[in-house]
């Protein structure tokens, strides 16, 4: 599992990243590095994942997502470490 280590006044705390978190429904940040011609900047969207695939090893670690994008409404298929957040769980829609 993929772990990353703070460490916070001398106490070290793993903290998993965002994309293994990631459930349908959620809304998320999605970054790219894409080559750019003009300067080295990140695109980045908001997407709703509407799928989410596990590893082969271990199928409760998210591999994949199905992402709609809010502002195309395209459907894309991306790995998973290429979210870099959620905005808002599925768990807090009214």
């Amino acid at each position: 599992m993929y772990l990353a280590t703070r460490y916070v006044s001398d106490v070290v705390v793993d903290v998993a990243p965002d994309f293994l978190l990631v459930k349908s429904g959620d809304i998320v940040v999605v970054e790219e590095d894409l080559p750019m011609t003009e300067e080295d900047q990140l695109d980045w969207w908001v997407g709703h994942v509407i799928h989410v695939i596990g590893g082969a090893r271990d199928s409760r670690a998210n591999s994949l997502f199905q992402v709609v994008c809010v502002d195309t409404g395209t459907i894309r298929t991306i790995n998973a470490d290429l979210v870099k957040g959620i905005l808002r769980p599925k768990s807090l829609e009214i």
